[in-house]
């Protein structure tokens, strides 16, 4: 008897310096961030309609396995958002009072 090659199903792609779940749209981060906070993979994929319970779990998986990298990933990325929510402040800080007023 021939064994037959099992294809190997790849849940995450690397694209334009960021992770996303292979396929669509819908970055890692969002998946991640959804286990980080608590929700379940089915809850996750409730609030991702365009993925299904496979490709959450596999999201997971991936974080799971490369958890260093991620998280490393992820730092990065709330460092970077931080200083430019920083620049915009300074940038337009009238604007941003105006915000900050309408908020309360």
């Amino acid at each position: 008897m021939t064994a037959t090659p099992i294809p190997i199903k790849q849940y995450v792609e690397q694209r334009d310096q960021a992770y996303w779940i292979a396929g669509t749209r819908i970055s890692l981060d969002s998946v991640v961030y959804g286990f980080l906070n608590g929700e379940s993979p089915e809850a996750i994929a409730q609030n991702f309609p365009l993925l299904t319970l496979e490709q959450v779990y596999g999201g997971i998986t991936f974080y799971l396995a490369n958890r260093a990298l991620i998280d490393r990933y992820l730092e990065e990325g709330e460092i970077e958002f931080q200083t430019l929510q920083q620049s915009l402040r300074e940038k337009n800080s009238l604007l941003h009072q105006k915000l900050k007023a309408a908020q309360v």
